[in-house]
């Protein structure tokens, strides 16, 4: 975009952005709106202007410190009419800010094709939304963000360049990594704090002392985002250790703590960069789950506890998160810990506060409570919102009427096999075939299996591989055929999002032995399910018994309404309903049940399509109000 036509589309958001903050006031040094109720200004007047800098110790709004009590809120997680019910849940807990990690690859799904504007992509509503709440916002950019999202926010599409290095100087990826910030920009811009909006500051980068070491690389994301006129203060987030904070703390920033806990850990922090303020940017009030193992329920006790501290102490924190939300569609991510591969969940509830429905907890309550016992007497925190619908509805019927073995698109070709990323495809499934010589039966074996397959034999379901499990190698029976068919019909899971393993190519990534013998030619099919594939799929009128099958069925509401829809009659895929894909469920658990948003529901007939793996006989639904039995 050549100079002029940046200035005029700046010139164009900026009077925007004054429209919207002239419907409301925001909030004044002490956390609290400016205008009470819906009070209007004339368009002429320009939104009141705030200055927000970095004290030796002390953030300061408008000359005076400032306490942040943040309530982090993932707009990508959660459907965009529900934004404003989320932040009044935050507000009326005690916050006074929204801190936001955005997805990098959420808005850029295509090389160079970016989307800020539809959905729960149109960051500049979300902002708006923040001030019109009478909120501040921290922005949490990435590129990298962990978040047990999806690659950790980073585009897959980096990963067709075999090479490719990430969180680094890597000329191939800081390209991408300008041009995503150069166009975040533009969109963060006239809703910065020195433009009279809510954006009080912009973090670098995150968790990068528990990655890597390349300072140069942290000194250039901040250079970029200042050449692109982003004049608000930046902070850092890492573990309060030595080697976290030397090698992801920057001079002249703000210092995140994942989390500040203890004055001990505020002390490193103060003598690891001095002169800037020191807050918690990850007070967590929850954790994280993976399939196959028990809900993270952490103690709320050890919480209270620290908040309190935090608290009396008048320390700046942000809990990670107030609103977890839902991993939609193929964006959960996965760790690597000690345990190997460990896919995280469709549900981001995280145990936090606000459910992953909308609704307060327990634990919610008793933070308002300790919150609000901060505040000057007879000053009170805001009234809950009313809580959004809930519904169920009753066992419904779904039937087989289709395969992927009827829907089979044209094949590439490989001499070995090839990942996803190979072909141009970043999520779904992918099926590898070859027929067999020489060897036709024994040990397969496939090196490197991302990260979940079904195997094959001239048609007959032999079994499973399982990455998490480590089980990457199967035994195949004779075959009365002189060139059995061999077909590993492979799912992408999460991409790693944490750690040293984060280049996570999908499929088959390295190579298919059977008794050692490496096996050659192959014919490989993508199926990347991506938005509108279900409309798309051609029925069958024949029997369905080889696994990979698709269920339809209807179900019906006298109004739509949140609902959670139980899949404890399935094996392991994934749910569309009315088009929109819920995510994926695995009988493993602990997640049984899928969260359905009324925005996506239909008053009267709404289609359900099930993607099952395994299964291949009729199953049943059913709709509860909560996630939980």
């Amino acid at each position: 975009m050549n100079d002029n036509r940046r200035i005029r589309r700046i010139s164009v958001i900026a009077i925007l952005s004054l429209i919207t903050f002239a419907m409301a006031g925001l909030p004044d040094a002490s956390g609290q709106s400016q205008l009470r109720g819906r009070t209007t200004r004339t368009l002429q007047e320009s939104p009141a202007k705030h200055t927000f800098t970095l004290g030796s110790d002390d953030f300061l709004l408008d000359g005076k410190p400032f306490r942040m009590i943040s309530g982090e809120i993932h707009p990508g997680r959660v459907p965009a009419e529900y934004w404003r019910n989320r932040i009044e849940m935050a507000k009326a807990m005690g916050c006074n800010t929204i801190s936001a990690y955005l997805f990098w690859n959420h808005h850029e799904t295509t090389e160079g094709i970016y989307d800020f504007r539809t959905g729960n992509r149109n960051i500049s509503r979300f902002i708006a939304i923040a001030a019109e709440e009478g909120m501040w916002v921290i922005i949490r950019p990435g590129p990298y963000v962990c978040a047990e999202w999806e690659f950790g926010g980073i585009p897959p599409y980096l990963l067709r360049h075999p090479d490719i290095k990430i969180r680094c100087m890597d000329p191939l990826y800081m390209k991408a990594v300008e041009r995503y910030i150069s166009r975040l920009a533009d969109e963060l811009r006239p809703f910065l704090v020195t433009s009279g909006g809510p954006v009080l500051m912009i973090q670098i980068e995150n968790e990068y002392g528990s990655y890597g070491n390349d300072r140069n690389y942290l000194f250039e994301l901040r250079r970029i985002w200042e050449r692109c006129g982003i004049d608000v203060p930046f902070f850092t987030g890492d573990g309060p250790t030595t080697y976290m904070l030397e090698a992801g703390t920057l001079t002249g920033c703000a210092v995140g703590l994942d989390s500040g806990s203890s004055e001990k850990d505020f002390e490193l922090a103060r003598k690891m960069n001095p002169g800037v303020p020191v807050f918690s940017s990850e007070t967590y009030p929850g954790w994280l789950t993976h399939w196959g193992e028990d809900w993270a329920r952490p103690d709320t006790s050890a919480l209270l506890r620290e908040v309190k501290y935090l608290m009396d102490n008048n320390k700046s924190f942000n809990f990670y998160v107030i609103h977890g939300g839902t991993n939609f569609g193929f964006t959960a991510g996965a760790n690597s810990g000690g345990r190997g591969y460990e896919p995280d969940l469709t549900s981001y509830d995280y145990d936090a506060p606000i459910n992953e429905q909308g609704r307060p907890t327990p634990k919610y309550m008793a933070l308002r409570n300790l919150i609000g016992s901060y505040l000057p007497k007879k000053v009170k925190l805001p009234p809950l919102p009313d809580p959004v619908p809930a519904t169920s509805f009753p066992e419904t019927e779904l039937a087989p009427f289709t395969s992927v073995w009827e829907n089979m698109p044209e094949p590439h070709t490989a001499v070995q096999p090839r990942p996803f990323e190979a072909f141009g495809q970043d999520y779904g499934f992918m099926l590898y075939r070859t027929r067999l010589t020489g060897h036709k039966s024994g040990k397969l074996t496939v090196t490197e299996i991302h990260d979940y397959a079904t195997v094959f034999v001239d048609g007959r379901y032999i079994g499973t591989l399982d990455r998490r499990l480590g089980i990457n190698s199967i035994d195949l029976p004779p075959s009365v055929t002189e060139h059995p068919v061999l077909e590993i019909f492979t799912e992408a899971m999460g991409r790693i999002n944490f750690a040293q393993h984060m280049i996570d190519r999908k499929g088959i990534t390295d190579r298919v032995t059977l008794n050692g013998m490496t096996l050659m030619n192959w014919e490989i099919y993508g199926f990347p399910m991506s938005d509108g594939f279900v409309e798309s799929l051609a029925a069958s009128d024949g029997e369905m018994n080889k696994p990979g099958v698709f269920l339809r069925g209807t179900f019906n509401l006298d109004e739509p309404a949140d609902t959670f829809i139980d899949m404890t009659n399935f094996v392991k895929g994934i749910v569309w309903v009315n088009g929109h894909n819920l995510g994926r469920y695995w009988e493993i658990g602990p997640q049984t049940r899928l969260y359905c948003p009324a925005p996506w529901l239909n008053k009267g007939a709404n289609e359900i399509i099930v993607f099952d793996l395994h299964k291949t006989t009729p199953g049943s639904v059913r709709g509860f109000e909560t996630m939980l039995q």
